[in-house]
């Protein structure tokens, strides 16, 4: 009786979600293909001519590079956290005592801690490094930002290896690093798949630091890119819009290929 009912509750959710989420992509896809003048006309809400003169300008615009930035930052900050994030997740998960728990809630706090709050003392100590207007000067300051997050997300991942495998190990003679690396990743690497791809989806909507990091307009990733078409003179809407749907198709990409290894692999993480 319950499993009758749960199934059309499912399937109210599910129509519910498509509905609140569609509709607006929706209507970014059409607005890119409106004129300036039909954006805003109610007669033109849906039937309208569509023409794709936004997408070229955006094409013929500073894309290339804003997209050139965003994989530089999202694949630097990605291969960052992960190497800082990896060992010590595996340090964390294979500790006891007061450290791990100092560790935790260290983490924990840093987690906490806004991003705007960490812009003016960054900026003070990158014009100290001269960092500024530097690509590696942003993928410092995310993996900053992302490595506590990424290593509470590792950390149930290596807690859910056997120990026993790292004794049989030892028992062949490996040292600790050769069993970490032959043995202990191996196991967890679907661990690792899952939350590098969740670092590089939340690099790649990189803004805040973006814009006051880089000193040079010509220097923006595509988030940044998208708010400059924001002005005092007013809002091309159907540039703005198809420049959302061009920046959105490879994070598009990314996660379509990803989602089952990001589905599996963050229900193993929040049961073990």
């Amino acid at each position: 009786m319950n499993h009758a009912k749960a199934g059309p509750v499912t399937s109210t959710v599910k129509v519910l979600l498509t509905f609140m989420y569609g509709v607006p992509i929706l209507w970014i896809v059409l607005t890119s293909l409106k004129s300036s003048r039909d954006v805003f006309s109610s007669r033109t809400s849906l039937l309208f001519r569509p023409e794709i003169t936004a997408y070229v300008d955006a094409l013929d615009g500073a894309l290339a590079d804003a997209l050139v930035q965003s994989v530089l930052i999202a694949t630097g900050t990605t291969a960052l956290v992960l190497f800082i994030a990896i060992p010590a997740a595996y340090g964390l998960a294979r500790t006891r005592g007061w450290i791990t728990t100092l560790g935790l809630g260290l983490l924990i706090v840093l987690q906490m801690m806004p991003q705007t709050a960490t812009v003016i003392p960054l900026f003070q100590i990158f014009g100290d490094w001269r960092l500024l207007d530097h690509t590696i000067g942003v993928i410092i300051a995310d993996t900053a930002l992302l490595t506590p997050f990424a290593t509470l997300l590792l950390r149930p991942f290596f807690r859910a290896v056997p120990r026993e495998l790292e004794e049989a190990g030892a028992i062949d003679g490996a040292t600790i690093l050769r069993t970490f690396w032959s043995v202990v990743l191996p196991v967890a690497r679907n661990g690792a798949f899952t939350v590098g791809t969740l670092v590089f989806l939340l690099a790649w909507g990189e803004f805040l630091y973006a814009v006051n990091f880089f000193l040079s307009p010509g220097s923006y990733p595509l988030s940044a890119l998208l708010a400059q078409q924001v002005s005092a003179f007013g809002i091309d809407w159907p540039g703005l819009m198809a420049l959302a749907v061009l920046t959105s198709i490879p994070i598009l990409l990314v996660f379509t290929a990803t989602y089952r290894l990001l589905r599996d692999g963050l229900t193993v993480g929040a049961v073990k």
